[in-house]
């Protein structure tokens, strides 16, 4: 019935569909397996994409050629550049999505990829011969054969949800979970615990009174996560979200359920996301706010239904109710759906190596929640690496990876494996140590290439990377070279409250002053105008940041090149640490668990001091 894959994937979440796509792309023969095929690429939570250093990975797979960005600019019903009032290392874009389309429009995506085919099943275990992954049995006990199987399981592997009292088995509300895979890969040695997470009550946006309300508009400018052409909406067809609080009435109803809480009385044993907690964790951790912020968002352009962000729960139904009538313009709130929490299995992920291949299985990979990470772009970063992986590790080839100062994926990647996480892991740029490097803006410039040189990045890609490259090169050549008179910038400093000109001034020195920005120095030159005329804003906006930033860019890459020393000192796989009797106790101990691939990594492991590193790195040495 089936033929021998290449790749199969386990689930078609999001983590799930950048797999298939990536190995597919890269020639691999795919298998998609899901549960159900009308919840491919499901937003089981907030119908947004993006957001705080989340975005910043959203453009990186882009950059790489995967589908996700592409994916958020066609469905897109509202964008917005975090964070524009500080330097650019913290842009970050973000995109209320239309839940429906986003799914409709990744399906139709890949089932116009080649390569890909899908099957609707259950996976309930593993076909492991000779300590490597060579396929799948599903529930309806189908063997299917595979080079490398990526599991991508999200919260459905013996997931249980709770509201209020009540719990029952589930992945998601209405959908069975998922059960033998745990108990399997246990069976064979690995590690596994729970977490959990939540989401809050859905809610018919006709009952609501939006004049009680701030509205939060979209930008005027809306740049997108593709560095595709993809057509996306008009700034003036934007949804608007809306902003409403809490207040000391809410949490007082909301206290009286916590007798029934499902967190309050033991029963949920996972722990949850800490940068994403429920409203009754809010309300106790932070007992001195009065109040707490409610993002009221639109879950599509031809639906009423609303998404409350902020009041996660999984309270009493009564209990959620009751408290929603006393937030400002919800007084005559219908619900459609209840908040619940969720509670799955993960694997700690320092089990994996950095191309997500578990190191006691080989042709095994994991992605996404099974990882322990939370969030839409966190898991479909993962999906992507191991996608690509899968692939390499399928043809015979060598793994592909990305280090810390390459991308955020490689931040996300190596916390993951050198740290682990007791907790769903989020990306924030203060992970990030070269975060300057590390810019939305500039993803192709950093990783098209290298994508390209796999063969995943398409010529098309590569082309406006080699356009934008010379583009950037032009106008930072234009702005060395010209120089403005005070006559045609002082107006500008006037109204910008800065020191006028006296005598000719070079347009890149003018440049560097704080509140000066490049468009406006355009329309306030005749030279620069001529000389720049036909520079897309993208090429003109990176050209701008080169320039304004070169200092700070050039210490942070001379940092990198410091740190690489570290990197490129590869620790063996089969290392007797048991040699090196100076370690702590400590420091013998994670290295025995993660068995670190470099001296770098192992740096970075928590609970090693440098002094560890240092006596590594001299024994090594001898």
């Amino acid at each position: 019935m089936f033929p021998e894959y290449d790749v199969i994937v386990v689930g078609a979440g999001h983590a799930g569909c950048e797999a298939a796509a990536a190995a597919a792309n890269l020639g691999s023969k795919v298998l998609l397996v899901t549960m159900n095929m009308q919840t491919i690429a499901q937003m089981s939570c907030n119908p947004a994409m993006g957001g705080i250093a989340k975005g910043q990975i959203v453009r990186e797979i882009d950059a790489m050629g995967g589908y996700s960005g592409i994916v958020s600019d066609r469905s897109m019903i509202q964008f917005r550049m975090l964070n524009r009032s500080k330097g650019p290392a913290m842009w970050s874009p973000r995109s209320q999505n239309d839940r429906m389309l986003f799914a409709a429009t990744w399906r139709e995506m890949l089932e116009n990829t080649p390569n890909v085919d899908f099957y609707q099943d259950m996976v309930r275990s593993l076909v492991i011969r000779n300590g490597k992954a060579c396929g799948v049995v599903t529930g309806m006990g189908h063997e299917v054969k595979a080079k490398s199987v990526v599991i991508t399981s999200g919260t459905f592997l013996n997931g249980v949800i709770h509201i209020g009292e009540k719990q029952f088995g589930g992945g998601r509300v209405a959908e069975k979970a998922a059960t033998g895979i745990t108990e399997q890969l246990v069976s064979l040695g690995f590690e596994s615990d729970r977490l959990k997470t939540g989401t809050p009550p859905r809610i018919d946006g006709r009952s609501l009174d939006y004049s009680k309300m701030e509205e939060q508009k979209g930008d005027d400018e809306i740049t997108g996560f593709s560095y595709l052409d993809v057509p996306r909406i008009q700034p003036a067809q934007q949804r608007s979200c809306f902003i409403t609080y809490t207040n000391s009435q809410v949490h007082e109803i909301l206290k009286t359920g916590f007798d029934r809480s499902p967190m309050y009385q033991g029963r949920i044993e996972g722990v949850g996301p800490r940068y994403c907690p429920s409203i009754e964790d809010k309300i106790n951790r932070f007992a001195d706010r009065d109040r707490h912020q409610l993002f009221v968002e639109p879950e599509g352009w031809n639906t009423v239904e609303i998404y409350v962000n902020g009041f996660s729960t999984s309270l009493p139904e009564e209990v959620q109710y009751e408290a929603l009538r006393t937030v400002p313009g919800f007084e005559q709130v219908r619900i459609f759906r209840p908040g619940y929490a969720i509670e799955y299995d993960y694997f700690p992920p320092t089990q994996l190596q950095y191309s997500l291949e578990t190191k006691l299985i080989g042709n095994l990979f994991f992605a996404g929640q099974i990882n322990g990470t939370t969030g839409y772009e966190e898991a479909a970063c993962q999906g992507l690496m191991a996608g690509i992986n899968a692939h390499q590790k399928a043809k015979n080839l060598e793994p592909f990876i990305l280090k810390r100062s390459d991308a955020y994926i490689g931040v996300l990647i190596d916390d993951l494996i050198s740290k682990g996480t007791e907790e769903p892991y989020r990306m924030f740029t203060s992970r990030a140590e070269f975060r300057t490097l590390l810019r939305q803006d500039n993803a192709d410039l950093r990783l098209t290439e290298k994508s390209h040189a796999l063969g995943l990045a398409k010529e098309d890609r590569l082309a406006a990377v080699a356009r934008k490259k010379e583009e950037v090169a032009r106008v930072k050549k234009t702005l060395a070279e010209i120089s403005i008179d005070p006559e045609d910038i002082n107006s500008y400093f006037t109204g910008i409250q800065s020191a006028s000109l006296t005598e000719k001034q070079k347009a890149g020195k003018i440049l560097l002053r704080p509140s000066v920005d490049l468009p406006s120095m355009i329309n306030h030159s005749a030279a620069l105008q001529q000389a720049l005329h036909g520079i897309p804003a993208d090429s003109l906006e990176q050209a701008e940041i080169q320039v304004k930033y070169e200092r700070y860019i050039e210490k942070e890459q001379e940092i990198v090149e410091k740190m690489s020393q570290l990197e490129n000192m590869a620790i063996p796989a089969t290392f007797d640490y048991d040699r090196v009797s100076a370690l702590s106790n400590e420091a013998m101990q994670k290295f025995k668990k993660i068995r670190p691939s470099t001296l770098g990594q192992a740096s970075r492991i928590s609970g090693v001091n440098p002094s560890d590193v240092q006596i590594l790195m001299v024994f090594m040495g001898r």
